[in-house]
C-alpha cells in the first residue's frame, strides 16, 4: 500500500506537476481512501521523502551500536553512507525526486529540514564522544556539518548525472577529505584551569621581608 501510494503520487507529479496534484488525486489513482494515505504519510510533502524516517532511524541505531573503541570520525562517515545506500537502492526514483525538489521551493525547504536532522544525529554522537575534550561541542558540530556537506556534494553530483556510475566512489572520495582533516587525531584531554598568577610591583632595593609582605597582602593573607 505504501509503495503504491508513492508510485501513484510520482506518476501524477510527473504528469500534472506537484502543485496541481492533490491528495485526493493520489488516493484515487492508487484506489484507496484518504485515511489510508494519512496512515502512512502525514502530508503530501512526506510522500516525496518516504524513506528518510527509516534511514534516520537506521543511522541513529548504527551510531548507538558503536563502541568507544571506534574512531569517531570514521564512524560518522560510515553512518552517512547509509543515506547514500538509500538513494542508490532506486536510482530512477532518486533522480525523479531530485528534479522535483529543485522545481518546488516548499520541497527544497522540507529537504533542508531532513538534512538538518541527519546532521543533528551525527553531532549528538560526536558530542558524546568528545564530551571530555576542550571545545568538544564545537568540534562535534563542525565535523558533523563537514560530513553532511561532503556527502551531499558527491550525492548531488551523482544525481545531476541522472544516477550514472557508482555513487559510492564519489562519496568515498568526498568523505576522505573529512577524515584526512579531522580523523585519526588523538582527542586532547580536557585542559585544567590554570592556577592564579599574582604579579607584585615593588621598589628596586626593597628588603625581601617587604616583598613577601606585599605578596601576602595581595593574596589576602596579611
Amino acid at each position: 500500500m505504501r509503495d503504491a501510494l508513492v508510485a501513484a503520487a510520482f506518476q501524477l507529479f510527473l504528469e500534472r506537476g506537484y502543485e496541481q496534484t492533490t491528495v485526493d488525486d493520489i488516493v484515487a489513482l492508487a484506489g484507496v481512501g484518504r485515511r489510508s494515505f494519512f496512515r502512512y504519510f502525514p502530508s503530501k510533502e512526506d510522500v516525496v521523502f518516504p524513506d528518510h524516517e527509516r534511514c534516520l532511524a537506521d543511522m541513529t541505531a548504527f551510531l548507538a551500536d558503536g563502541s568507544d573503541d571506534d574512531e569517531p570520525v570514521r564512524r560518522v562517515c560510515d553512518a552517512a553512507r547509509l543515506v547514500l545506500r538509500m538513494y542508490a537502492e532506486n536510482p530512477t526514483f532518486s533522480v525523479q525526486r531530485y528534479r522535483l525538489t529543485k522545481q518546488v521551493p516548499g520541497l527544497r525547504a522540507y529537504e533542508l529540514s531532513v538534512v538538518w536532522r541527519y546532521e543533528r544525529a551525527l553531532a549528538a554522537y560526536l558530542r558524546r564522544r568528545f564530551a571530555a575534550c576542550r571545545e568538544g561541542t564545537l568540534r562535534a558540530d563542525v565535523i558533523a556539518a563537514a560530513v553532511v556537506a561532503a556527502h551531499n556534494n558527491a550525492l548531488r553530483s551523482w544525481l545531476r548525472s541522472d544516477g550514472q556510475g557508482e555513487a559510492s566512489a564519489a562519496v568515498d572520495r568526498a568523505l576522505a577529505y573529512v577524515q584526512s582533516a579531522f580523523g585519526g587525531v588523538p582527542v586532547p584531554p580536557a585542559m585544567e584551569q590554570p592556577e592564579d598568577v599574582v604579579v607584585v610591583v615593588s621598589r628596586r632595593g626593597a628588603p625581601l621581608w617587604r616583598v613577601v609582605q606585599e605578596i601576602e597582602t595581595t593574596l589576602g593573607r596579611g
